[in-house]
């Protein structure tokens, strides 16, 4: 007869509980975690840093070798106070965890490059605000484009990689007085460098705003001296043809369309919604070519310039003079392993 009715769950080892707000930003907390945050973490809270919000699943793809390390590395930064965690509301099942940085965690990032941590400009309740906001699902969205491009880059074998990821509060705080992209990435391929804007559409916007942002991208072109293709996402094939007219007829109305080079694509168009890689990109005005992979895509424009080698100093990517200490992006691909063999 069992005469401890105690339920099983509760003769778990509970896990341990996360120390209050203000022992986590103590100068001794800090000091501890000098010896026990790898490189490895360091460069994810720069991640989050540059693009705010990352998934479990996102952050998996992007740095970790399988979920059951992802967790129980993630579980330490939580407790550490180095990120923060949420999971939004889901009607029908759930969301997976989503991740921001959290004090420590800036903290640990302000130091590494010799600043005091309120010139990083960095809230915590801005960021843990962000369970709420309305462009969460836009900004996941959006980053998820890029992820899968480090994830499909760290596979064995694998000829492409990532080599620039910009956030759209970066593209803002450089373009931002002529257009805001929701990102800017650049990929290269066997020798070949691509890259472009991105215009993540989720099916809110109207149509002839999104068309009518093509008018300041070639100002951008103009100003800068540089074309580089924008790259436009939209959620399903029926709204991807709708927008194609309307950004059809915006360059049209352009006075050198030649300027702004835009392709298209669906979460239909691949079977994977959001690999940018696959041949999915398709040009907007008249074209034989069809479909291309990112790879591919001057393929599209014979005539368009190719980017500068990397390495060598842009005039658009130029830092911008703000009033506080512009943090330079963080390398898209995660520092090496140094328990697994390097490629």
């Amino acid at each position: 007869m069992v005469s401890n009715p105690t339920p099983q769950r509760q003769l778990r080892t509970h896990r341990p509980q996360r120390p209050a707000p203000r022992v986590l930003n103590s100068a001794e907390h800090h000091a501890w975690l000098a010896r026990h945050l790898t490189d490895r973490d360091r460069w994810l809270c720069r991640m989050l840093f540059e693009h705010h919000v990352l998934t479990s699943t996102q952050i998996i793809d992007i740095a970790f070798p399988g979920r059951r390390a992802a967790n129980l590395r993630l579980r330490n930064l939580y407790q550490w106070g180095v990120v923060h965690r949420f999971q939004p509301h889901r009607e029908r099942g759930s969301h997976p965890m989503y991740y921001v940085l959290d004090t420590a965690g800036a903290v640990a990032l302000a130091r590494e490059d010799g600043l005091e941590p309120k010139e990083l400009g960095y809230s915590r309740e801005r960021e843990i605000g962000r369970a709420f906001s309305l462009q969460l699902a836009h900004t996941v969205g959006c980053n998820g484009l890029f992820t899968t491009l480090i994830r499909r880059a760290r596979q064995p074998g694998a000829t492409g990689v990532l080599t620039a990821w910009w956030s759209a509060s970066r593209c803002g705080r450089h373009w931002g007085d002529i257009v805001t992209p929701d990102g800017y990435g650049r990929w290269r391929d066997n020798d070949r460098d691509v890259e472009w804007f991105v215009e993540f559409d989720f099916g809110t916007e109207q149509l002839s705003r999104l068309a009518g942002k093509l008018a300041r991208y070639q100002r951008l072109a103009e100003v800068t001296g540089i074309t580089t293709p924008v790259l436009v996402w939209l959620p399903s094939a029926t709204r991807e043809a709708n927008a194609r007219k309307a950004l059809a007829e915006a360059l049209r109305a352009l006075d050198r369309p030649a300027r702004v080079p835009v392709a298209t694509s669906s979460g239909d168009a691949a079977a994977d919604p959001l690999d940018m890689a696959a041949p999915r990109w398709r040009r907007v005005d008249e074209s034989a070519a069809g479909r291309v992979a990112l790879a591919d895509l001057p393929v599209l424009w014979p005539d368009m310039r190719a980017p500068a080698p990397r390495g060598e100093q842009r005039p658009e990517l130029v830092t911008p003079a703000t009033a506080r200490p512009e943090i330079a992006p963080p390398s898209p691909m995660p520092p090496p392993d140094p328990a697994r063999p390097q490629r």
